[in-house]
């Protein structure tokens, strides 16, 4: 039975870097994937799939669900371990339900719990342009624009007093607050995860 952890954040939250210190600090047993480094792979790959990813990345749009449907659950069913930190998924209340049908259906794949890593806007927007200004010349990430920022930190907020309900009225929501240093958001999300598997 594969066990899942959804962990969802503002971008800027931290999320990736929290579940990949988890993932190598445990890595017999936990297994980290991001949904934007599986698309980015993609990307990278040059494929056609990759193209058309691209060009929704690019302008800080959602890729259309059955690409990332089928991104996560090939990841999920062809992961090295058994449990499974996914981070930034889901983001709309489509991408949310049409999971929760695929993995209602899936006999060896449990959602565990999804976890929010919550800070405040003011928060991840020095966060996301501060790294901007760190980057190395060339080393810009092109989604670490203010506009993009703008368009990105809409889409996340706007379907998500919906993710929090369902998940809530599942018993699945744990919130820990990201706005702590680095090591504090950890050891909370890490001892939590190793609660639960």
């Amino acid at each position: 039975m594969k066990k899942l952890f959804l962990i969802i954040g503002a971008p800027g939250s931290g999320k990736t870097t929290d579940a990949s210190i988890i993932a190598e600090k445990h890595a017999d047993r936990i297994v980290h994937y991001s949904t934007g480094d599986m698309l980015r792979e993609e990307v990278a790959s040059g494929s056609e799939l990759g193209k058309t990813i691209e060009s929704y990345i690019s302008k800080g749009a959602l890729v259309p669900l059955n690409i990332i449907i089928d991104t996560i659950v090939s990841a999920i069913k062809n992961a090295p371990v058994d449990t499974i930190l996914i981070d930034g998924y889901p983001r709309s209340e489509e991408q949310m339900t049409a999971f929760d049908e695929l993995v209602s259906k899936e006999e060896d794949i449990e959602l565990v719990s999804v976890i929010e890593v919550r800070v405040s806007e003011a928060v991840a927007r020095e966060r996301i342009l501060g790294r901007r200004a760190e980057a190395a010349p060339g080393e810009e990430r092109s989604d670490d624009s203010e506009e993009v920022f703008n368009d990105r930190m809409k889409i996340y907020t706007e379907p998500l007093g919906a993710i929090q309900r369902f998940y809530t009225d599942k018993g699945l929501l744990t919130i820990i607050n990201g706005e702590r240093t680095l090591d504090e958001v950890v050891a909370e999300m890490e001892a939590f995860v190793l609660s639960k598997i």
